[in-house]
């Protein structure tokens, strides 16, 4: 089977967060007003999407149907665009490697903290996976904000959308961190065939737990983007080629921060085979 990139009705497009720097992609655009519009679509494509599955109530989204969390603003987002120039699938980044313990993460608001007999095993086991981070020169952040819209459920983007992350990450210098997932429509078992393990402290896994928020068991998982699993490794590769020429639409211009991700990646336009799963 041949590449997906021949095959998708879609495409990418990168927002940085709102207030770094551009990092040397190959397409960045500075458009603030482009950028917010996109924003604004993706939270309220978001909002839409978590309503309809009763992740959400009316009240967590703002009065225009957003799903709007402070988090969005120092987020990487990665968007699927249809041919209608609408969002039609979107995951979140939050880098958090200068965060110096738990109490300055994202995560730290996951309600499996709050569970007694597990919320210091969870405190540890992520702390453990910062020191990891740091230790290898790599960067830590939470993955999170998945949403796929239902029409395209039973096609390939909801794994093309989290394999294209992946690829970001690569293109960013690498990342190790944790995301939470819920088991609705599978989501926990896809993330885990795409190579995220369970988040484990002790030698022990943490095991699922019921957010009384999103109503629904839900689980802390943990991922390196250095290491899908095998069968995508190839796909990872082509979707990272794939980003770094993505329009990259930043909300001011600036100078780079970032050492380049165009070098030494290969840009051949040969195709490579799909797996499968």
């Amino acid at each position: 089977m041949l590449s997906l990139r021949y095959r998708t009705q879609t495409r990418f497009v990168v927002l940085p967060p709102a207030r770094l720097h551009a990092p040397n992609f190959g397409n960045i655009e500075a458009d603030q007003i482009r950028h917010d519009q996109l924003v604004s679509q993706m939270q309220r494509f978001r909002g839409m999407v978590y309503s309809r599955d009763g992740a959400v109530q009316k009240s967590d989204l703002t009065a225009d149907g957003r799903h709007k969390l402070p988090v969005d603003e120092r987020s990487w987002h990665v968007l699927s665009i249809d041919r209608e120039d609408r969002v039609c699938a979107c995951l979140r980044y939050v880098d958090e490697t200068t965060a110096s313990g738990f109490d300055d993460l994202f995560i730290r608001h996951a309600a499996l903290s709050k569970v007694p007999a597990l919320g210091g095993r969870f405190r540890g086991a992520v702390e453990s996976g910062m020191k990891t981070a740091r230790r290898m020169g790599m960067r830590f952040g939470e993955v999170g904000g998945w949403a796929v819209a239902e029409a395209h459920r039973r096609t390939m983007e909801p794994l093309r959308i989290i394999l294209a992350t992946y690829g970001l990450l690569r293109l960013l210098g690498g990342a190790i961190g944790v995301a939470t997932a819920t088991f609705r429509h599978g989501s926990a078992p896809i993330l885990r065939r795409i190579g995220l393990t369970s988040l484990a402290a002790g030698g022990q896994e943490l095991p699922p737990y019921f957010d009384p928020h999103y109503g629904c068991e839900m689980e802390v998982l943990q991922f390196d983007s250095r290491h899908p699993a095998a069968k995508y490794e190839n796909w990872v590769a082509e979707l990272a080629a794939d980003l770094a020429v993505a329009p990259v639409i930043c909300r001011e211009r600036a100078r780079s921060t970032f050492p380049s991700v165009l070098l030494g990646l290969d840009m051949s336009p040969e195709p490579v085979l799909v797996p499968t799963w």
